[in-house]
C-alpha cells in the first residue's frame, strides 16, 4: 500500500510541473515603463497612461491575466485597450510651494508682446514736424514742434531723438507653468504678492532706450526714432491737422515683449512605475527593423567647409522562426527618399536573426540653399528563404520592412535646442557618447508616441543621464531613457523637433535630434480572416482596427458586410447572428469562389475610414480512391475450398481530410458471358478497414468497388453542414481490369509414382 501512494504522489507531482515548464518554454515576460512625473491640479488626481508594446509583441500574445502594475501609485484599472495597455492610476498627492513658476501668453514660453507708438506729422510747410509723445509725469499726451533732418523742403524724416510712450500691462490669457510645457499651473493657485513682471534683455528691440512699470499695470517706454531703420508706418492725419502741402502722418512704433514670474501653492501628483506582463512568443515569422542615425552627431549639426557625411546604422531581426538554415540572404536597401538614383543595396548570406549592416551618404554642401537643409532617407530590412515557409496567411518566400529616417544641417542657428544636462558635468574625459532617438516619423493626434534613446551608447564607458525636450508634446520625458508623448488635434500638420542630450561617466556629452510631424487621427479599418479557406469550413473574421488612444472607435459605427463575387452567392454566406459591432465572427462558406470582406470604422472625433479584402474558398476536393487485388486466385482446400483475396487501399485525402469510412463491395459475373451489368452489389466490409481478406467460394469472375467517405480534416460549424456535405468517392474511376479477381481451380496433381 505504501508504494501504491508513493507511485500516485510521484505522477501527481509530474503533472504538476509539466504545465510549468511548458509556459517557460512558449512564454516570455516584459516590463513596459510609465513615464515618472510629477503633475499639479485636480485634474491630474487620477491619470490614465497608454504604453505601447515593446518591438516584436502583438497584443495577442498577452497574456491579460498575467499584467501587473509594479510602483508605489495606487492601480485604479489595468486591462488591453486597442492594442496597448492601459493603466489608470491615482496620483501619490503632496502639497508644496513652487518657486519660480512662469506666466506666458497661452502657451509655454510665448511672451505677451505690446506694440505701442508715437504719432509723428509733417505739417504742410515741410519742414516742421509735430512730435506726438506721453508726458509721464502728467499721466497725458503732450506735443512739440521740431524741424526735420536736412535743409530742403520737405525735409523727408524728423529728428533722430528719444521718444515716450506708454503701454497697458496685459495678464489677458495668461497660463502658468512650473518651468516646462507639461506642468501647468491653475491661476487660482498663484501667490499675487510673488507676481513679478520680467522683460528679456535679448527680446528688446535696436532702438529701445529704457522702460519703466507704473503701479504694475502701465508701461512707460523710451525709444529713439530712426531715420535709417524707417521705425514707422503709414499714419492717416486727424481731422484737424492741416493736410495741404507737404503735410505727412507716420506712425513710429516700438515693441516690447514680457513674461511673469511667481510662487504659487499647489497640490502635486506624482506617477512612476511599470507594468510587467507575460506574453506568447511569436509563432510566425515576423522581422522587425530597426534604423538609427550614427552621423551627423547631433543632429542637426552646423554646415562646414565641406560636405555633411551621413551614416546610417540598419539591422534586422526575425523572430518567431528556428530554421537558420533556410535563411537564404539578408537584404538592405537605402536611398534618399524619392530619389531612385541614389540606392544603394547590401546583401548578408549570414545564416543568423539578427544582422546589421552601415549605410554612407553625404549631404552636398551645394544642396544647402536656405538657413535649414533636412534631407529625408527611405529604407528597407528584407529576409529572403531557400523554401517557402507556410503561415497562417499562406506561403511566404521573403518578409520586408521600410523605415525612414532624416538627416540635418544648419548654416547659422538650428532650430533645435539641445536640452542642457540634467545635471552639470564634470570635467571632461575620454570619447563623449553617442545619443540616438528612436521614434515615428509621423505620428496620429491623440496617439501615444514611444521616443527612446535606448540605442545610445559611450564608447568608452556607460551613459548616466538622459536630457530630453519635446517642444509642442503633451507629456514629459525625464531622466530616462525612454518614454512617451502624444499630440493634440490641434496640431495637425505641424511638424515638431525632439532632442536628446545624453551625458556619460566622464562628464562628456553628446546631442542628437529627429523630427516628428502630426497627422490627422484617422482610424485604420483592418479586416482579416483566418482559418481553412475551403468551402465548408470554419474561418473566422477578425476586426482589427485600431484608432488613436484619446479618439476611441465607436463600436455602434462598425458596419461590416460579406458578399460573393463569383463561384458562390450571397445564400452560401453562413454565419450565427449579426455583422455589427464585432471583435471576430465565425463564418462558413458553402460553395467555393471568390468573396469579398468590408468594414467600415468612425471615431469619436468623427474621422471614419473602410477597407475591403477579396479571398479565394477554395473547393473541398473528393478523396483518391485506388485499392490493388490479385488478377487471380485459387480454390484451396486449406480454407474449406474457398479463394482468399488480399485487398490494399491505398486511397488518400488530396487537401489533408481524412477517410472515414470505406464500404466494400463485389458482384459475380453469374452467367459467365464477360459483363457484370445488372448483377448485384453484395457489401462485405463497412469498417473502414484498409487491408482485409474477401472469401469466394464459386469458379468466376467478379468486380469489386470501394467507395471512399471523407471526414472533415479541419475545424467546421456542425450547425451548417450536413452528411451530404462530406465528400466521397468510389473505385468506378479505376481501370476496369484491376478491380476483377478470378478465382479458379487448381489443377489435379498425379503421381506416376509407383
Amino acid at each position: 500500500m505504501k508504494k501504491i501512494w508513493i507511485v500516485l504522489i510521484t505522477v501527481i507531482l509530474i503533472f504538476v510541473y509539466i504545465p510549468q515548464n511548458i509556459k517557460a518554454a512558449n512564454s516570455q515576460n516584459k516590463t513596459v515603463s510609465i513615464p515618472s512625473e510629477i503633475l499639479s491640479g485636480s485634474a491630474n488626481a487620477q491619470k490614465s497612461y497608454y504604453l505601447d508594446l515593446p518591438s516584436g509583441v502583438s497584443s495577442s500574445a498577452i497574456d491579460v491575466s498575467s499584467l501587473k502594475y509594479n510602483g508605489t501609485n495606487q492601480k485604479v484599472a489595468l486591462t488591453m485597450e486597442n492594442g496597448k495597455i492601459k493603466v489608470t492610476l491615482k496620483g501619490v498627492e503632496a502639497k508644496q510651494r513652487i518657486d519660480n513658476v512662469l506666466g506666458y501668453h497661452g502657451s509655454f514660453e510665448t511672451l505677451f508682446v505690446t506694440i505701442p507708438g508715437n504719432s509723428i506729422w509733417r505739417y504742410s510747410d515741410g519742414v516742421r514736424w509735430q512730435i506726438n509723445e506721453w508726458d509721464p509725469y502728467a499721466n497725458a499726451q503732450k506735443h512739440s514742434d521740431r524741424n526735420g533732418q536736412g535743409n530742403g523742403t520737405p525735409r523727408n524724416d524728423p529728428p533722430d531723438m528719444t521718444v515716450v510712450t506708454q503701454s497697458e500691462v496685459s495678464r489677458s490669457g495668461i497660463k502658468w507653468y512650473d518651468k516646462n510645457v507639461n506642468s501647468v499651473i491653475n491661476s487660482s493657485q498663484i501667490i499675487e504678492s510673488t507676481v513679478q513682471l520680467v522683460v528679456p534683455k535679448e527680446s528688446l528691440p535696436t532702438t529701445y532706450v529704457n522702460h519703466n512699470v507704473v503701479n504694475g499695470n502701465q508701461f512707460i517706454i523710451y525709444y529713439k526714432t530712426n531715420a535709417a531703420l524707417k521705425n514707422y508706418n503709414p499714419e492717416q492725419l486727424s481731422s484737424n491737422f492741416d493736410p495741404s502741402g507737404h503735410a505727412l502722418g507716420r506712425r513710429y512704433k516700438t515693441n516690447l515683449s514680457y513674461y511673469f514670474s511667481g510662487s504659487a501653492n499647489v497640490t502635486t501628483y506624482k506617477y512612476s512605475g511599470n507594468v510587467s506582463f507575460d506574453y506568447t512568443l511569436p509563432t510566425e515569422p515576423t522581422l522587425t527593423g530597426t534604423v538609427t542615425l550614427n552621423k551627423p552627431n547631433p543632429n542637426p549639426t552646423k554646415l562646414g567647409d565641406k560636405d555633411e557625411p551621413v551614416q546610417i546604422s540598419l539591422m534586422g531581426q526575425l523572430q518567431g522562426y528556428n530554421d537558420a538554415a533556410n535563411i537564404d540572404e539578408w537584404v538592405f536597401y537605402a536611398k534618399e527618399k524619392d530619389r531612385n538614383n541614389t540606392l544603394k543595396t547590401k546583401k548578408e548570406s549570414a545564416k543568423t536573426f539578427n544582422v546589421s549592416t552601415l549605410f554612407d551618404f553625404e549631404i552636398k554642401k551645394s544642396s544647402v540653399t536656405g538657413e535649414h537643409f533636412t534631407r529625408e532617407y527611405a529604407l528597407t530590412v528584407l529576409v529572403r528563404f531557400k523554401k517557402p515557409i507556410v503561415t497562417k496567411n499562406g506561403t511566404i518566400t521573403s518578409l520586408e520592412q521600410p523605415l525612414q529616417i532624416s538627416a540635418g544641417v544648419y548654416k547659422n542657428q538650428p532650430l533645435v535646442t539641445f536640452p542642457p544636462p540634467p545635471t552639470k558635468p564634470t570635467e571632461p574625459e575620454g570619447k563623449p557618447p553617442i545619443a540616438r532617438i528612436s521614434t515615428a516619423r509621423y505620428i496620429k493626434a491623440g496617439s501615444d508616441m514611444l521616443v527612446s534613446g535606448n540605442a545610445s551608447y559611450d564608447p568608452d564607458g556607460y551613459i548616466t543621464d538622459y536630457a530630453w525636450s519635446t517642444s509642442g508634446a503633451q507629456g514629459e520625458i525625464g531622466n530616462v531613457p525612454r518614454g512617451y508623448v502624444w499630440y493634440t488635434i490641434e496640431q495637425v500638420g505641424e511638424t515638431f523637433p525632439i532632442a536628446l542630450t545624453v551625458v556619460d561617466n566622464d562628464g562628456q556629452i553628446g546631442s542628437t535630434s529627429t523630427e516628428v510631424t502630426v497627422i490627422e487621427p484617422k482610424p485604420a479599418a483592418i479586416i482579416d480572416i483566418e482559418g481553412t479557406l475551403k468551402q465548408n469550413r470554419k474561418t473566422t473574421l477578425t476586426n482589427r482596427s485600431q484608432s488613436p488612444t484619446r479618439f476611441p472607435l465607436i463600436p455602434s459605427k462598425t458596419r461590416v458586410t460579406i458578399t460573393a463575387v463569383s463561384g458562390g452567392t450571397n445564400a452560401d454566406i453562413k454565419y450565427s447572428g449579426t455583422l455589427s459591432d464585432f471583435e471576430s465572427k465565425d463564418v462558413l462558406f458553402k460553395k467555393p469562389g471568390k468573396y469579398k470582406a468590408t468594414i467600415y470604422v468612425e471615431n469619436t472625433l468623427g474621422y471614419s475610414s473602410s477597407n475591403e479584402i477579396t479571398f479565394d474558398i477554395i473547393p473541398d476536393e473528393a478523396p483518391y480512391n485506388y485499392f490493388t487485388l490479385p488478377g487471380v486466385v485459387y480454390r484451396s482446400p486449406d480454407y474449406a475450398n474457398k479463394a482468399v483475396v488480399s485487398l490494399d487501399d491505398i486511397s488518400y485525402s488530396p487537401d489533408k481530410d481524412v477517410v472515414g469510412r470505406r464500404l466494400w463491395e463485389y458482384r459475380y459475373d453469374s452467367n459467365n458471358d464477360g459483363s457484370f451489368s445488372g448483377e448485384a452489389w453484395v457489401i462485405f466490409s463497412n469498417e473502414n478497414k484498409d487491408r482485409l481478406n474477401l472469401e469466394l467460394s464459386e469458379v468466376g469472375k467478379y468486380e469489386v468497388r470501394l467507395t471512399v467517405f471523407e471526414e472533415f480534416g479541419q475545424p467546421t460549424i456542425d450547425e451548417f453542414v450536413t452528411e451530404a456535405d462530406r465528400k466521397s468517392t468510389n473505385s468506378d474511376g479505376q481501370k476496369l481490369s484491376s478491380r476483377i479477381v478470378e478465382v479458379k481451380n487448381r489443377a489435379p496433381e498425379v503421381d506416376w509414382s509407383w
